[in-house]
């Protein structure tokens, strides 16, 4: 579970520093705009999905996604995240 995870991660990092041309990632890695509104709009349509009881996993999948290459996009590493959410733990 957690692998796939760190796939998505490594996928951001290994585009991020070697951009394919016409990748949807890249795409999001170069316009901070683009990704946060996709960020957005999926969590919307998580929210939406929920309260309709249909798609959900697919809308959950949907937002992982965007939001690991929001966090790329804006430097932040999920690292640090999880450094957080430990420091948090009681």
């Amino acid at each position: 579970m957690l692998n796939t995870l760190e796939s998505l991660f490594n996928l951001a990092r290994e585009r991020k520093n070697n951009p394919v041309q016409g990748s949807y990632t890249n795409k999001l890695l170069s316009d901070k705009s683009l990704s946060k509104d996709k960020v957005l709009e999926e969590i919307n349509e998580l929210i939406e999905a929920v309260e309709k009881d249909t798609n959900k996993i697919h809308e959950a999948a949907d937002v992982f996604y965007h939001l690991i290459m929001y966090l790329e996009a804006n430097e932040i590493k999920i690292e640090d995240v999880i450094e957080e959410l430990n420091k948090r733990k009681k």
